[in-house]
């Protein structure tokens, strides 16, 4: 039997089953509901202050970025042993974290056309590791992973072009030039992990239910021996060699770059609505949506 590296840099991802309890998992999705309701005060909903009940709140959202940023919950979760061990095969015995988005995907909701995490997140070395953590069932009809396994081989970074299907994908640009025929569902049950290179080829689709949520945590892990040259600390260094964004947080082995400290910004906390209220106090930003 392969192990878990042998698997993951044949495939392109790996599924670690049942990697928390359901307990765990209903822990993040109700944080994120108090969240919504003021449990940590933040501007960025207070456009949503008249919609109604912190449960009618919760389900005009789309996704909650980087919400490690006010909740130890998802720092803690970020961490978790199950977690952090499938990540030391994969990556590498020192990883750091850059990011977490939790995605609500209500009934209806268009999923996301092909692209690679790559494009969002660049690294020195390609280490980028996404962990998508399934706090509901994720299956076709509520708008599953669907991946090229293999497409992460040649590092080669597609570019991108208007997917012109609306109904069925968000607002994001796909990326194109490859045979889609290979492509297969990735459906999980609550609790799994999905681990999946930052070359994968992957998309998800609608939500075709009409009252299953399909609710997700994603993190973005990398080697901590490499910089990362993203957002500003790559606009702003005199060398994009050297840029090395320090938004990060340990969860593994050792940070050769500690000496350098790290930043954390609640005010990188920001939403992505279902429907959206135009209003100047939030961030609308075009990022991977799955």
């Amino acid at each position: 039997m392969l192990s878990i590296q042998d698997q993951f840099n044949a495939n392109g991802y790996y599924i670690a089953k049942n990697a928390l309890t359901t307990q765990e998992c209903e822990e993040m999705n109700q944080d994120i509901k108090e969240m919504a309701g003021g449990k940590y005060p933040s501007p960025i909903f207070n456009d949503l202050e008249n919609i109604g009940t912190a449960e009618e709140v919760y389900n005009k959202i789309l996704c909650i970025h980087h919400p490690h940023t006010v909740s130890p919950i998802f720092i803690k979760y970020m961490k978790h042993p199950n977690i952090t061990a499938v990540l030391g095969e994969c990556i590498g015995p020192s990883v750091k974290c850059m990011q977490s988005m939790y995605f609500v995907k209500p009934p209806g909701l268009p999923g996301q056309a092909w692209h690679q995490d790559e494009c969002y997140i660049p690294t020195r070395d390609r280490s980028l590791c996404g962990a998508w953590v399934a706090l509901d069932d994720a299956t076709i009809e509520n708008g599953c992973l669907w991946v090229l396994p293999g497409s992460h081989k040649s590092g080669y970074i597609y570019p991108f072009r208007d997917h012109n299907q609306p109904d069925k994908y968000d607002s994001a640009q796909q990326v194109f030039g490859f045979d889609e025929s290979p492509q297969i569902p990735v459906e999980v049950k609550k609790g799994d992990v999905i681990f999946f290179n930052g070359y994968l080829l992957h998309k998800s689709e609608k939500n075709k239910t009409k009252n299953n949520y399909r609710r997700a945590i994603v993190y973005h892990y990398m080697n901590s021996y490499s910089f990362l040259p993203w957002g500003k600390a790559c606009m702003e260094s005199n060398s994009p060699a050297q840029a090395d964004n320090r938004k990060v947080i340990q969860v593994l082995g050792e940070d050769p770059y500690a000496w350098k400290g790290y930043k954390m910004d609640p005010s990188d906390l920001y939403l992505r609505k279902y429907q959206a209220v135009k209003t100047e106090t939030v961030k609308e930003k075009s990022v991977a949506l799955v």
